[in-house]
């Protein structure tokens, strides 16, 4: 993806792992491989593998306003004891460097977004230093839906070890003070709000970026696959309330549909806009 520029906006972003192995029938239960065939055409070389899989990233969003440094999401990390995911265990990758490519340096982030706090949006929230986990934004405002943290907090209650990444990369910024607990619908500023999106998880949220060429969303894991666009039923395997996810995505697309809207899928290998095809919705590639 190149650099968005909407307005006096800026979107980047940094990869962190270009492709999961996970199949998408495994990814959703609910899925056939003949129905997911009927939907290749759509999705084209662009969201599609050589073999014809969909393609998945771990990523993070960086958006530049005038006012501030966002990042969305925070991926694997590094040095996470990961054991039950051999690709991510103590993973060494280029993340913070590749920030600096784009000119943030960790001091000059004034908020870091968790759409939720599943394992793979919390990792970079925390790196391993001198013996300890502390926090890799010192001067940021982590964000977290209220309902989010204490879902989770109770989880990693029950059982820690089950648990680690909350444990790793969630607790030491709860600790070091720079955690602001928000309801679903918070305001950052005119250009920046959450929107709710329950259903993947009890605090799932969406991000509202307003430019002055229009708004932009970033869906979070509201779908993990781009079949999902044109079957909203689908849920994935990690949904802790798969009917109430069926139902957030259903309006989601409705709402969504051909208006124009750049949409942002945490995992999508590229941003898009949904359009309506036929009796369902496509994902059209581009921004």
């Amino acid at each position: 993806m190149d650099t968005i520029h909407l307005g006096n906006v800026r979107i980047d972003r940094v990869v962190e792992f270009d492709q999961l192995s996970v199949p998408t029938t495994a990814m959703l239960p609910d899925a056939t491989e003949p129905d997911i065939a009927k939907h290749r055409e759509w999705m084209g070389p662009r969201l599609l593998d050589a073999q014809g899989e969909m393609r998945m990233h771990i990523q993070t969003y960086v958006i530049r306003t005038p006012e501030h440094t966002i990042l969305v999401d925070t991926g694997v990390g590094n040095n996470k004891p990961r054991p039950q995911r051999p690709a991510w265990d103590r993973y060494q990758g280029t993340y913070l460097d590749d920030l600096s490519q784009l000119g943030v340096q960790p001091e000059s982030v004034d908020f870091v977004i968790c759409t939720y706090l599943h394992i793979d949006h919390v990792g970079w929230n925390t790196q391993f230093i001198n013996g300890q986990w502390v926090p890799t934004f010192p001067n940021a405002k982590y964000l977290f839906v209220g309902d989010e943290w204490e879902y989770w907090r109770s989880q990693h209650d029950s059982d820690a070890e089950a648990h680690a990444p909350i444990g790793d990369s969630v607790w030491p910024v709860v600790e070091a003070g720079l955690v602001q607990l928000i309801d679903s619908n918070h305001v950052i500023s005119d250009a920046v709000r959450f929107e709710p999106s329950p259903g993947h998880t009890p605090g799932h949220a969406c991000l509202r970026l307003n430019t002055s060429e229009g708004d932009v969303v970033f869906a979070g894991d509201l779908m993990h696959r781009p079949v999902q666009v044109a079957v909203p039923q689908w849920s994935s395997m990690f949904c802790v309330d798969p009917a109430q996810s069926r139902a957030t995505r259903q309006a989601f697309m409705e709402q969504h549909a051909d208006t124009g809207q750049p949409i942002i899928v945490a995992h999508f290998p590229e941003p898009g806009r949904i359009v309506r095809g036929g009796n369902s919705f496509q994902f059209e590639v581009g921004v």
